[in-house]
């Protein structure tokens, strides 16, 4: 029997490794709505485009962080009032929804991983505007309604701290990293495939609604994450060079502790994501990212 999914924001970053998952289950027929397709902020539109189909995925959103400090309302129109018109949309038509929120919801002032239901308070704009989305969603769609809170998100597709990093190493011979923010790299592949899971779990009634944090086990410092992008890369990570937040000063507060619990996953009989550092070694063998690394190592040869 198929399943009709639909797919925000399926342009970016994760919906295209969302539409690539889908893809391969011969049971789901997937719809692909980009931002040239569908403006999750016209309410009209977001009704039409949900008809019809037995699961969303929203991967839409208002991502750049800095920018939401100086344009919150337009953050939120996105981030907030656009996830309310999906689960709205939703809630009519009897879809799941699956929604991908932030770590960003929380102070990152913790000690220890934060459990899906630990209190949130967000720093930013940015975090404000992913609060009032997870909101909605908790609010119309208390039983079919599931929110995946992930963090420092990197792939294939799009910019990305990964990539990023590996494009910098072809000019720099050095780079300065931020060591004193602690979180879990996640692949956006890992991620595209745990929501699809909990989708198939959430339609067979395994599944409850609610919070589920779809980060990598373990974690690091983007300190860690470019020096370990380095090193399996064949690159020399002395080249990596520690600092403070304080070097890179932005208009949004980052959290310190980004680091996220994964008890939720046991109540839908699905296993968290892998750990970080195995994600990583993985995600370097895609062709983008792959041959930034070789492109590296060509450019500085030992």
């Amino acid at each position: 029997m198929t399943v009709s999914w639909l797919v925000s924001g399926a342009g970016g970053l994760l919906g295209r490794e969302m539409l690539a998952e889908l893809a391969a289950d011969p049971e789901a027929v997937v719809t692909e709505a980009g931002r040239d397709r569908l403006d999750i902020t016209d309410p009209a539109a977001v009704r039409a485009a949900v008809a019809g189909h037995r699961v969303v995925v929203n991967c839409a959103a208002w991502t750049d962080v800095d920018g939401a400090e100086r344009s919150e309302a337009a953050a939120t129109a996105v981030n907030g009032t656009g996830v309310r018109h999906l689960a709205a949309a939703c809630a009519g038509s009897g879809a799941l929804l699956l929604h991908v929120s932030t770590d960003y919801v929380f102070p990152g002032d913790a000690r220890r991983p934060h459990p899906e239901d630990a209190p949130t308070r967000p720093l930013n704009a940015y975090g404000r505007s992913k609060l009032a989305g997870e909101h909605a969603v908790a609010e119309l769609l208390p039983r079919t309604g599931y929110t995946v809170r992930t963090a420092w998100l990197y792939g294939e597709h799009g910019r990305n701290f990964v990539a990023t990093v590996l494009e910098l190493a072809t000019r720099r011979e050095t780079l300065d990293v931020v060591a004193d923010q602690h979180g879990q790299p996640t692949w956006s592949r890992a991620l595209a495939r745990q929501l699809a899971a909990l989708g198939r779990a959430a339609l067979a009634g395994r599944a409850p609604a609610g919070v589920y944090h779809g980060t990598a086990a373990g974690r690091t410092t983007w300190y860690g994450l470019a020096r370990e992008t380095f090193r399996l890369s064949g690159l020399d990570p002395g080249r990596i060079r520690p600092v403070g937040s304080q070097k890179f000063p932005r208009p949004a507060a980052r959290p310190a502790f980004s680091v996220l619990a994964h008890g939720g996953w046991a109540r839908a009989g699905l296993v968290p994501l892998p750990r970080w550092d195995d994600q990583l070694t993985a995600a370097l063998h895609t062709p983008r990212l792959a041959a930034l690394a070789a492109e590296a190592r060509r450019t500085h040869r030992p």
